[in-house]
């Protein structure tokens, strides 16, 4: 195991072996970053014996796994933020070093420090074929493409994304989050700031605020940005459905009558655009009644069916949920081009793994936990089994009447305060 020095802060290689990483830390190096999944080899150390002797050797440690043939753009990017958080010289290693100097030129490339062209020569001159990384970039260049930025809140474990059109500046903003603590009541809008400072900083209109389903595990930040930006607000049209069946459990007899509070309700299979680019709206049933996946060019916005391969699934356990359409709304989800984006709506870090969102339809079939090798019947059953386990979302009973009011908030008592009505034993023998 040599290390290849790549720049003054950047060495790849190979897997280096237990005993390398004390002599990494004595030649100067302060971080490791591993591009290695878990399981590749028999032989392989894994992330958590890595992070162990990282620890040990006083170095400190990223996991960023990718596989060759499903690098993503926010596997770079997570790259780049690892590579970038390092106090000194960085050492990072797959098998053999292409993946992470791979990983590495295309960041380049996107950011404008490199042509592809010039990607080849780059890896040659250091001893790495690099065909990966211009494959990569040459089927990037041929996709209607938008462009997509995740923004990970660690609070509820949510991906919220601005898509926009390069060509128009336009953007959509999907699922957006409303800071809520449970423990003092307090909202705040933190994410949904961030959001606007980075569409103002790119120079951006919103041409959209969409909400994949009504969410159970955070509030919705549509209302407060669309009297931001006036932008118009859209989910799928069965969350009528979703109203009238928590109206019931909340005792809202006239909520139908309060709306209404989308600008636009889509049909399964309606059109939009964002900016120059297509869209289109697909009915996801399963994790909820009215749960729709957004496809905007190349790329899938699914939320909660489809989890990072190394994830799973959504679970399909809530008031109207279904394990069997769940599985079915999947399949309609993989029978897209395998190199279709999919961009998922939670993403829990398993192993302590970086925050990930971004895969391929390829990806999810090949090596999605929950559906890969699986027929309906087994993954119903394996659904079904996991979902008896898992207590209710802590944040469920006051997010729903927030997010199926499309992220309006309970007016003002006379008080000035806002009030969330919360049913006691409405769920009796759920797990605690």
């Amino acid at each position: 195991m040599r290390p290849v020095r790549i720049s003054d802060k950047l060495a790849v290689a190979a897997q280096p072996s237990p005993e390398a990483f004390r002599q990494l830390k004595a030649g100067g190096f302060t971080a490791i970053i591993n591009n290695r999944p878990d399981g590749e080899a028999a032989d392989q150390l894994g992330s958590q014996a890595e992070k162990n002797a990282a620890d040990e050797a006083g170095l400190g440690y990223g996991f960023v796994p990718v596989a060759g043939t499903d690098i993503t753009e926010s596997d770079v990017r997570a790259f780049q933020e690892a590579l970038a958080a390092a106090p000194g010289p960085v050492f990072a290693h797959c098998k053999s070093g292409t993946r992470s100097l791979a990983l590495y030129a295309i960041g380049e490339v996107l950011d404008g420090r490199m042509k592809a062209e010039d990607v080849g020569p780059f890896g040659q001159s250091h001893g790495f074929d690099l065909a990966m990384a211009e494959r990569w970039l040459a089927r990037r260049a041929r996709q209607q493409q938008p462009d997509v930025k995740g923004f990970f809140d660690a609070r509820t474990s949510s991906v919220q994304y601005v898509v926009s059109d390069p060509a128009t500046a336009k953007c959509a903003i999907i699922d957006p989050v409303l800071d809520f603590d449970e423990k003092s009541g307090s909202t705040a809008t933190w994410n949904a700031d961030a959001i606007l400072a980075y569409v103002a900083a790119q120079g951006m209109t919103v041409q959209w605020i969409l909400d994949t389903h009504p969410h159970a595990d955070h509030f919705s930040a549509a209302a407060y940005l669309k009297g931001r930006t006036g932008a118009p607000v859209a989910i799928g049209e069965h969350v009528r459905d979703v109203q009238q069946l928590w109206s019931t459990i909340y005792n809202w007899p006239k909520l139908s009558g309060d709306g209404p509070f989308w600008d636009r309700l889509f049909a399964d299979g309606e059109l939009f655009e964002v900016g120059s680019i297509g869209a289109e709206v697909i009915f996801s049933p399963g994790h909820t009644l009215a749960s729709i996946t957004y496809r905007i060019g190349d790329a899938v916005f699914v939320h909660h069916t489809l989890f990072m391969p190394d994830s799973g699934t959504a679970r399909a356990d809530f008031p109207g949920g279904n394990a069997t359409q769940l599985w079915r709304s999947i399949q309609t989800i993989l029978a897209l081009p395998d190199e279709t984006r999919v961009f998922t709506g939670h993403d829990y870090q398993p192993d302590g793994r970086h925050p990930r969102w971004e895969s391929t339809v390829a990806a999810q079939k090949r090596l999605n936990i929950h559906v890969a090798g699986k027929t309906e019947g087994s993954f119903v059953d394996l659904r079904e089994a996991r979902d008896r386990t898992l207590p209710m979302p802590k944040l469920i009973l006051p997010a729903l009447q927030v997010n199926i009011r499309g992220g309006r908030l309970p007016a003002p008592e006379d008080n000035g305060w806002r009030y969330l009505k919360i049913p006691l034993d409405a769920f009796p023998g759920l797990v605690w």
